[in-house]
């Protein structure tokens, strides 16, 4: 397994000449087991560091007392929770927060870090879903990087290196209708006599959507009688990054609202590197990227990706979580990248989408602006009572008074 802070090195280096063994250890290596050279997640804990030391920003009570939180952070607030000078590496975040959901939506608290004393930040993302809570709900889950542990999912954890060169400043923004009455956090860092050689700035984005559906209908799987179309351009995908510089992405926390029981992964990831006009890397459909197969609907949580909530309705009606660590596997670019996917194949359903991509670029970077508070306010999951009543609407279009079951065929002039 890799080191996790590897992800941030931005190119290969070049493996030391072994001087006088070098024939017999390529001989050796033929009969080694294979991996024998691998890194082990493990292997760096070993390793004496010079210009190295562990420092700590947190939420503790300076008089020694039991009071280790910020306290009332009201509506439209922001705070400053961590203020770093010099070259320096975070290596571990640790954040709970109260209320609990639902009542204080974790969508509505703003995560923002800016790098080397930039005016804008290169994370920014409601709190919630850039640790995998996507919605007005908390849940555990676990990652290499990321996770959210007990009590049901309510600390929030991450583990990505940050390196900086010049100092960094961590802003959370509370733009729910909630104060907050509690933020306890740790902020984990090591501070460099030098900045970290050949160091990426790690960057993180939100975006959100609810997707439109082609006005003849929603024809997936072709259950509705017309032409399914293509898409070889990946017009109309719903957006998860597009970046310029030099970088590698690492990874993405996907969350999926679907109106519908019928499956909305048919819908293919496009890449586009390097301002390539068709996809450089074309994926088979919204499983396949996520690693798994046959439009599944189980928890299953593994270091680089998994489904850490899936619905429990009919079909694939409601909110999935999925997500993607490109921990072994970055995706490189020199100038720019461009990450896609539909939402059904052909962009043919609605669905309510959210994300949050994560990735390293040679320099701080400005990024788009997240959509709004209003312009991200969560929909309602499709219940019971919304089912019985499309049956309703259905019954009065097909003739209620021949009293139809419910899967006749209304038939098509």
């Amino acid at each position: 397994m890799i080191q996790i802070q590897k992800l941030y090195s931005l190119k290969l280096k070049k493996m030391k000449k072994a001087c006088l063994f070098t024939g017999t250890l390529l001989l050796f290596s033929f009969f080694l087991p294979a991996g024998i050279f691998a890194q082990s997640a493990l292997e760096n804990i070993t390793t004496i560091k010079e210009g190295v030391k562990s420092k700590r920003i947190s939420s503790f009570d300076r008089t020694g007392g039991n009071n280790d939180r910020i306290e009332n952070i009201e509506p439209v607030q922001k705070v400053t929770i961590a203020q770093i000078e010099g070259a320096g590496m975070i290596n571990h975040i640790w954040i709970t927060i109260s209320p609990e959901a639902p009542r204080l939506n974790r969508s509505d608290i703003i995560f923002r870090i800016y790098w080397d004393g930039m005016d804008y930040p290169s994370v920014e993302s409601p709190i919630g879903p850039f640790f995998g809570q996507g919605w007005d709900e908390t849940y555990p889950w676990a990652s290499l990087p990321l996770a959210a542990s007990p009590v049901k999912g309510n600390a929030l954890v991450s583990y990505f290196r940050m390196p900086f060169a010049s100092g960094a400043r961590i802003e959370i923004e509370n733009q729910a209708d909630e104060t907050i009455r509690a933020f306890y956090f740790y902020i984990d860092y090591l501070e460099l006599e030098h900045p970290a050689e050949d160091a990426g700035y790690f960057h993180a984005w939100y975006n959100y959507q609810v997707t439109e559906a082609p006005g003849e209908g929603e024809n997936e799987w072709g259950l509705l009688p017309m032409e399914t179309g293509n898409n070889p351009g990946g017009e109309r995908n719903y957006l998860i990054l597009d970046t310029e510089g030099k970088g590698h992405y690492v990874g993405v926390n996907y969350f999926v609202n679907s109106p519908t029981p019928v499956w909305y992964g048919e819908g293919d990831d496009m890449i586009f590197i390097d301002g390539d006009e068709m996809p450089t890397l074309n994926g088979t459909g919204t499983e396949d990227y996520f690693n798994s197969s046959w439009c599944p609907n189980e928890i299953f949580k593994h270091l680089y990706y998994g489904y850490a909530r899936v619905p429990s309705a009919i079909g694939w009606l409601g909110r999935t979580h999925a997500y993607r660590f490109h921990i072994d596997d970055p995706i490189y670019f020199d100038e720019s990248l461009r990450f896609t996917i539909e939402h059904g194949h052909n962009n043919c359903l609605t669905l309510e989408l959210a994300s949050v991509a994560y990735w390293y670029l040679e320099r701080p970077s400005r990024l788009d602006p997240i959509p709004a508070k209003e312009d991200r306010r969560l929909k309602r999951v499709i219940n019971q009572n919304d089912i019985h009543r499309w049956r309703h609407e259905w019954r009065k279009n097909f003739g209620a008074a021949s009293n139809p079951w419910g899967n006749e065929r209304i038939e098509q002039d």
